[in-house]
């Protein structure tokens, strides 16, 4: 498994979207478990040089991966010979460096290119040296192994033997669900399984994830199923009926087979798919824009995804442990964003694209602003608000008191005509003026 790392493109200038990238913690860690081991050792001896299982120890969940190169192509590599006894079958390529001495074959088979002596050949062997010196010096996550491993379950991690190993039993790897869970053995000396011993993968653990680093030289024992690949600084033997989901790759002695099978431990391609969605955003505000991938079976991948906006890369993020990755993205001009998330894959798990997801960023609303005229078409209602200070108030004071003016408030005499009684009591006017010329009137 590769260490998904958090990166970002450089910042591309987009007229709507600029890069921002958000990035997730690391995963945990776990614990290592395992079985009483069982044998004819006393109490004392089996403290001192055996792992004791179920006593749980710390070992990491997450590591890288051994990259092996050009070497990954061979079943078998050696330094100085290779010799083979019977029907051996491998799945991968044969090659020797710098040695060329290969005898065997026929009768065994090889399903890759054999090489000897050649470029290609010193070229492995190159990245078998890589290889080792890396899975060497990777510092342990879990118990030392002591002396010998009879049966017990490991997690994925790095364990360490100082010097020789024996390894019985039934020996199992639980990769906990996750495919890229990655097994990094160490043994300072030499390493030997006995007869029938078996590596059994379980959890999702895949051959290919699995490397046992030997000091000097390993034998596999008569019937043994073993799982991973044997990577020894001297040399390789792997014995009757004995069958490898790997490789035997020895830098500088030989590879000695007898009627073994060789599979190959090729990571198996994990489908995923990938969507991606945004929350809506005003022109100058932000969009946080989320990618969610998901894996067949139990296990979350890992690793990057990179966003896509109109076709032009605005960042990557990585992969929480809940498989989601999210990047902040301030919006510029209003429109139509297509964006679109890219899974990059990572180990066993195969790369997909979500389909396209649309973000409007809508415009930002124009304020109304104090005192500014306010126009109303005819027949059109007010607006819902008025300044209650300033100018605009003033306007609207002007407009009340002509309004009064129009409908004809105000402080109107209504005057009548009424006779004034005079001395005399006639209610009409002076009786001595028959014709009513010199009436007097008043208001009442």
């Amino acid at each position: 498994m590769r260490k998904a790392a958090m990166s970002q493109d450089d910042a591309r200038p987009l007229p709507r979207l600029i890069t921002l990238a958000k990035t997730h913690r690391p995963r945990g860690r776990s614990t290592w478990r395992g079985r009483a081991g069982r044998g004819a050792l006393g109490a004392a001896v089996l403290a001192a040089c055996m792992v004791v299982f179920g006593s749980p120890a710390s070992a990491a969940s997450y590591q890288d991966d051994v990259g092996l190169g050009t070497v990954d192509a061979y079943s078998v590599l050696a330094g100085s010979a290779v010799t083979n006894t019977g029907p051996t079958v491998l799945s991968g390529g044969l090659g020797v460096s710098p040695g060329s001495a290969i005898t065997g074959f026929p009768p065994g088979v090889a399903g890759g290119a054999i090489h000897a002596a050649d470029a290609e050949a010193a070229s492995a062997q190159a990245s078998l040296t890589t290889a080792y010196l890396d899975a060497q010096g990777r510092t342990p996550t879990g118990s030392s192994l002591g002396l010998a491993v009879a049966g017990g379950t490991f997690l994925a991690g790095v364990y360490n033997a100082s010097s020789d190993l024996d390894v019985s039993g039934a020996v199992t790897l639980d990769g906990e669900g996750d495919p890229n869970a990655v097994f990094v053995f160490q043994v300072g000396g030499s390493m030997t399984t006995a007869s029938s011993t078996s590596v059994v993968l379980t959890g999702n653990a895949q051959a290919c994830n699995v490397f046992w680093q030997v000091g000097a030289s390993a034998t596999l024992g008569t019937s043994t199923s073993f799982a991973g690949t044997v990577m020894a600084l001297t040399s390789i033997s792997v014995t009757t009926g004995t069958t490898v989901a790997g490789r035997a790759l020895a830098r500088n002695g030989a590879v000695t087979l007898d009627d073994n099978v060789f599979t190959s431990p090729g990571c198996v391609s994990t489908a995923t798919t990938t969507t991606v969605s945004a929350t809506p955003a005003t022109a100058g505000g932000s969009s946080t824009v989320t990618s969610t991938v998901a894996a067949s079976g139990a296990a979350t991948p890992s690793g990057t995804v990179t966003f896509t906006a109109d076709g032009v890369t605005v960042g990557t993020a990585t992969l929480g442990p809940d498989g989601v990755a999210t990047l902040t993205l301030p919006t510029g001009t209003a429109g139509d964003v297509s964006l679109v998330a890219r899974y990059d894959g990572l180990g066993s798990y195969a790369p997909s694209t979500s389909g396209a997801a649309i973000l409007t960023v809508a415009p930002v609303a124009a304020p109304v602003v104090p005192g500014a005229p306010v126009v109303v078409p005819v027949g059109g209602a007010a607006p819902p608000t008025l300044a209650e200070s300033g100018p605009a108030r003033v306007g609207l004071l002007a407009a009340a008191a002509a309004l009064l003016v129009l409908v004809g408030v105000g402080l109107t005499r209504v005057r009548r005509r009424v006779p004034l009684a005079v001395a005399g009591g006639h209610p009409f006017g002076d009786p001595s003026d028959p014709g009513g010329r010199h009436r007097t009137t008043g208001s009442r």
